[in-house]
């Protein structure tokens, strides 16, 4: 009898808590960083605010390299494409400026319209690579 009145109260309990999570904190939590190591230069991406509600999609970026110089315009190198193709530039690059070894930030994009089934990050001419693409299942 004790034992399931306390499974029932650590029940109600963590039902409560989800309760107070914002849907979407929850999926965008379900959208893992992803690392992408060809040519010279290491890519890290990690989505963040991605969901119907957020105001603005980001991906925070940290490129590592021990050869060539960072100096791409990440406003021009990058493009958000949902499942259907539709491809939209960045709003904004708020991180380090072009130059140096390492360097990070955060792209800003509109978000997608719609509820594709996945979106795409594809970042163009970092350390020799025509165009790295990192990949995200949407949905719940």
């Amino acid at each position: 009898m004790i034992m399931h009145s306390l499974l029932k109260l650590v029940l109600v309990a963590t039902v409560s808590v989800l309760a107070l999570i914002p849907r979407d904190a929850v999926q965008a939590a379900d959208l893992e960083t992803q690392t992408n190591r060809e040519g010279s230069v290491t890519v890290k991406v990690t989505p963040r605010n991605i969901s119907p509600q957020a105001k603005r999609w980001d991906f925070e970026i940290v490129f590592d390299t021990h050869v060539a110089a960072l100096d791409q315009d990440m406003r021009r190198a990058a493009v958000l494409v949902d499942g259907s193709g539709t491809a939209q530039p960045p709003l904004a690059w708020e991180g380090d400026p072009p130059g140096g070894h390492h360097r990070k930030g955060i792209l800003h994009f509109q978000p997608l319209p719609g509820s594709a089934e996945f979106l795409e990050l594809r970042i163009s001419g970092i350390g020799g690579v025509d165009e790295r693409v990192f990949r995200w299942r949407m949905g719940e």
